[in-house]
């Protein structure tokens, strides 16, 4: 009996009790213990094979090794319970994706999308794992805690007072974009990407009115699916680069401004110190609110049954309080953007290792000539409106590069072209874009892509 038990042990099937065995003694022996092995293992747990009476021949080692060898070769080598190993992966690859804006090839496509690409890739190849928890940590928490992070500087009175025609010109901007939206929506429908199609179409409004978060916030509340969201994101970061590239060739004859950049403003000079040095309170303190913005966002969404996640409240919450209390709120807000960016780059790393490589090559091509005919749409219509009411060409390219990419690229602009006057209310244009965009998109998505 002795030399039975590790045999049924290896097929994983459970050995009856000793008692049971030494009852039927008169039955079970060296002799005949296939017979009785062949009924027990009629059905085994894991493994499925043949009942016949190969199951107990010499050979039955070899299919059991082949389906081990195969088991392993579809494991990551991250596993999703892997929760260190994915957590580096994540951050690893947020890093990288920041460092490589610093490349020329990183510069013209963003960190974001190499961060993206990158995680797709890392899935794919079965070095992580495509639905690890730790995704659910980014997508619940950490995303809606970057959110508040990115807006304390989002004082409405103080974009209306500091920002002047620009505004005039920035709003001109929004209302491209939203025919261009419709625009190539009707022209390029996307009917590849079924449902999704008035969803992403809705999400990349949002995106080149206000940025990249709220083409998130816009994607998350319509519930995009992770290959598509990837695939959009992809293909309009080509089409921004190109764009940025369009803008900065018309303006080329606009000449510098001879004044310098003004030093008056006290937060600018608070800002300019913080880029060197941030202390730890402001960042602790930048996090707790955010925190306690978050709880009252989802607290707010509960109570009132808003369906489609938390952000669109949290997004008003921060925008109401940082223009009731603008001089605390401003004080956060650097170390708040620093965090947030961190953040915004490993929720991107994400969006990529949640996706399939396949879908994303499949659907990217009919997003770009979608976002190809949107942005075309928009400069045709900023451009021409702006010239009907005689406002300055470089307060229109600045305000176009401001809704399509938001406060960063628009500060990059003004100060590579020299018009210094501008880049405080080119930042303050493309907050006040983020505050607003993820409201309008989901609106004009709901209301009338859907529709369409």
């Amino acid at each position: 009996m002795a030399s039975s038990s590790p045999f049924l042990n290896a097929t994983g099937i459970s050995l009856p009790s000793s008692g049971s065995i030494r009852r039927r003694s008169h039955i079970v022996s060296r002799h005949d213990l296939p017979k009785l092995s062949c009924k027990a293992v009629s059905s085994p747990p894991r493994l499925s094979f043949s009942r016949s009476d190969r199951f107990l021949s010499p050979e039955v080692p070899t299919p059991i090794r082949s389906v081990t060898v195969r088991s392993q070769l579809s494991t990551p080598l991250i596993s999703g319970n892997d929760e260190w190993g994915t957590w580096t992966a994540l951050f690893a690859t947020g890093a990288f994706g920041l460092w490589s804006e610093k490349t020329k090839v990183g510069s013209a496509v963003s960190g974001a999308l190499v961060s993206t690409l990158i995680g797709l890739a890392a899935s794919n190849l079965g070095i992580i794992s495509s639905d690890a928890p730790a995704f659910a940590v980014v997508l619940n928490f950490l995303l809606p805690l970057a959110v508040p992070l990115l807006l304390f500087r989002a004082d409405l009175r103080r974009v209306v007072q500091s920002t002047g025609k620009l505004l005039l010109a920035f709003l001109i901007g929004s209302i491209a974009t939203t025919v261009g939206t419709a625009l190539a929506y009707y022209l390029v429908p996307m009917k590849a990407l079924g449902p999704d199609s008035w969803k992403i179409a809705a999400a990349l409004m949002g995106r080149h009115i206000g940025g990249a978060v709220n083409y998130v916030a816009i994607a998350n509340a319509l519930q995009v699916s992770p290959s598509v969201l990837a695939a959009g994101l992809a293909a309009d970061n080509v089409i921004c680069a190109v764009y940025f590239t369009s803008l900065f060739a018309i303006g080329a004859k606009i000449p510098a401004e001879t004044v310098p950049p003004p030093t008056s403003d006290a937060e600018t000079n608070k800002d300019s110190e913080s880029t060197n040095k941030i202390p730890v309170l402001l960042i602790a303190t930048g996090i707790a609110v955010s925190l306690a913005i978050c709880k009252v966002g989802a607290l707010l969404t509960k109570h009132f049954g808003v369906s489609g996640g938390s952000l669109p409240a949290i997004t008003a919450v921060v925008v109401v309080l940082a223009t009731i209390f603008p001089s605390q709120f401003g004080r956060l807000a650097p170390s708040g953007e620093a965090m947030a960016l961190i953040l915004m780059q490993v929720f991107f790393t994400v969006i990529g290792a949640s996706g399939n490589i396949w879908t994303v090559i499949n659907t990217a091509p009919s997003i770009f000539l979608f976002a190809l005919v949107q942005i075309g749409t928009h400069l045709a219509v900023i451009l021409g409106i702006g010239k009907l009411l005689n406002i300055e060409l470089r307060l229109l390219l600045l305000a176009s590069n401001a809704n399509v990419g938001g406060p960063t690229t628009a500060a990059g602009m003004a100060t590579a072209k020299g018009w210094n006057s501008l880049i405080v209310p080119g930042i303050l244009a493309g907050i006040f874009g983020i505050a607003i965009a993820t409201f309008i998109g989901i609106a004009f998505g709901v209301k009338v892509l859907k529709f369409m």
